[in-house]
């Protein structure tokens, strides 16, 4: 039985096409997936269709399910919910949630599907892999009670992680971003919001996801005396200055990367990235993480779309994709 999809290919920097695509049979312990929404994370998948990826980063940027390489052609995208039509009794019919770029059908491994908790929508599920980042950041960051914390950078990736966050007891939680617009976001997640000009400073912990340099600065003004600016943002293929003088060594402030794909062993030795997935699903039952969807448009569309929103004339967060029930 010959099996066809369609894809969405970035052809060369700031071009995109829609391909047709032949799926291979599905074998003992796969699953064929038809796609219901995928979505498009602005940083990540901006700095690809830009053609942003160092060189240097090829390797460790590579989708789980990419073709092609960078910069281009190439098959790239990592938020994907999807209906099972084939596979295993006890997922046919299921909704489930992978990391797979935007495509109408595919077979993955059962392995690589995560079922979505009936009390999560298809529409919502498309932020899992977000929250999931934003989950590892906090097992990587360790807030306590009380803490008082600084976002800076209202985009996909902070808001996710200010919207944890705000479920914390006796915790101050500020999303900072230069665009006001982001207070209605931050609003709808139940945490305050501020310019980076007013923000509160005395922070025990600054969570990063501008991906400025500006943004990483301020971050490091917000701090206590040893307190530590957790490092979210990707730069690509930018250099970035930082005022490593003045009161950085006095105050004995700390910078602390956290990798998206795997979590420090001295914090959650036993956590997988399956257990992280499935927990970022439960999350996802909170319906106020929908303010993190911020536009929606056709498969058909996304070759159109994607410049716009490479180029900020959509301004997004998460931007969903639909496919049709014949997809």
């Amino acid at each position: 039985m010959k099996r066809a999809a369609r894809a969405f290919w970035l052809s060369s920097p700031g071009a995109g096409e829609i391909r047709d695509v032949d799926l291979p049979n599905p074998g003992e312990g796969e699953v064929v997936v038809r796609a219901l929404y995928s979505g498009v994370s602005r940083g990540t998948e901006t700095l690809v269709f830009r053609g942003g990826v160092p060189e240097s980063q090829h390797a460790a940027m590579r989708a789980p399910f990419q073709e092609g390489d960078f910069p281009a052609p190439v098959k790239y995208g990592y938020l994907a919910v999807g209906e099972v039509e084939e596979g295993p009794r006890e997922l046919v019919g299921r909704t489930v949630f992978s990391l797979y770029p935007h495509q109408t059908r595919y077979v993955v491994p059962v392995s690589a599907v995560t079922p979505v908790p009936e009390n999560v929508p298809a529409e919502r599920a498309v932020l899992a892999g977000t929250v999931e980042t934003a989950v590892n950041a906090l097992w990587d960051a360790a807030p306590l009670v009380g803490d008082r914390i600084a976002v800076v950078g209202g985009g996909m990736v902070g808001c996710s992680v200010a919207a944890l966050l705000a479920r914390f007891p006796g915790v101050r939680v500020q999303l900072v971003d230069a665009d006001p617009a982001r207070a209605k976001v931050a609003q709808a997640l139940g945490v305050d919001f501020a310019a980076p000009a007013d923000a509160l400073d005395g922070c025990d912990l600054v969570v990063h996801a501008s991906a400025t340099e500006q943004g990483l600065a301020r971050s490091l003004e917000l701090l206590r005396p040893e307190g530590t600016v957790l490092e979210l943002s990707w730069y690509g293929d930018r250099q970035v200055s930082l005022p490593l003088g003045e009161a950085f060594h006095s105050r004995r402030l700390v910078i602390r990367s956290s990798q998206v794909g795997t979590v420090s062993p001295a914090r959650r030795s036993s956590r997988t990235y399956a257990d992280r997935l499935a927990l970022a699903l439960e999350l996802l039952a909170d319906p106020a993480l929908d303010a993190l969807v911020t536009g929606e448009s056709a498969f058909e569309e996304l070759p159109e779309v994607m410049p716009k929103l490479a180029s900020g004339e959509i301004p997004a967060l998460c931007h969903r994709v639909r496919y049709g029930k014949s997809a």
